[in-house]
Order: structure tokens, then C-alpha cells, then sequence
């Protein structure tokens, strides 16, 4: 008998992590200033949550994306606690997500045609 709970586990898990990246850029994105990772976490939550309830998972999607070259960051000292790390989208990560967002657009309108059985 298939697993059915570790089947969903996985699909979920593989989805996930081939969308991660493009949401952070959307959300850095539409951002009017640098934002730190839990500021970042809680809009991840408000608009859904691939993320959500997961923000250590957060910090190292951040740091490829910061490696890629597509965000830039910079620390600053907290009041409340340990410095923190602001990351901001810059204009390669900018165009990145345009590019991302297209093939999203059009990887999401194709799965919907086949899932609806239109042709």
C-alpha cells in the first residue's frame, strides 16, 4: 500500500522548494526598504505561507539568493537583541524576478489546463 502521507509530504516539500526562491524575490521586491528576516517571515505568512511556521528554512534560501548576486544586504546593531541582517532585491534580482514570473505565469496557466482537462 503507498504511503499516501509521505507521498503528499514530498510533493509539497519538492514544490516548496521550486518556489521559495521567487517569492522571496516578490516579496523583497515589493518592499519599500530593506527588510530583516522575520519581517521577511511574516509577510511569507500574510500572503499564504510557503514558508510558513519554517523561518530558519528562510535564512539559507536568503544567503544562495545573496550569493547569486540577485540581493544585496547589510547589517545593522538591534535595540533587542543581536545585530540584524537587512536584505534588499537588487537590479539583477529585479530582473530576475521578472523572468521568474513569467515562466511561473506560464508553468501555472499550463498545469491549470491540464488539471481542468481543457485543451
Amino acid at each position: 500500500m503507498a504511503d499516501i502521507d509521505g507521498l503528499q509530504r514530498k510533493f509539497e516539500k519538492e514544490l516548496s522548494s521550486g518556489t521559495v526562491s521567487l517569492v522571496l524575490l516578490a516579496v523583497l521586491g515589493r518592499a519599500s526598504e530593506p527588510l530583516y528576516g522575520y519581517q521577511i517571515a511574516k509577510a511569507l505568512e500574510a500572503g499564504g505561507g510557503v514558508l510558513a511556521g519554517k523561518q530558519s528554512a528562510l535564512y539559507p534560501v536568503l544567503r544562495n539568493l545573496e550569493a547569486a548576486g540577485l540581493l544585496d544586504s547589510h547589517i545593522e546593531p538591534s535595540v533587542a537583541g543581536p545585530p540584524r541582517r537587512y536584505y534588499r532585491i537588487n537590479p539583477d534580482g529585479r530582473q530576475v524576478l521578472a523572468q521568474w514570473t513569467a515562466a511561473w505565469n506560464t508553468t501555472r496557466d499550463s498545469v491549470q489546463t491540464l488539471l481542468q482537462g481543457e485543451s
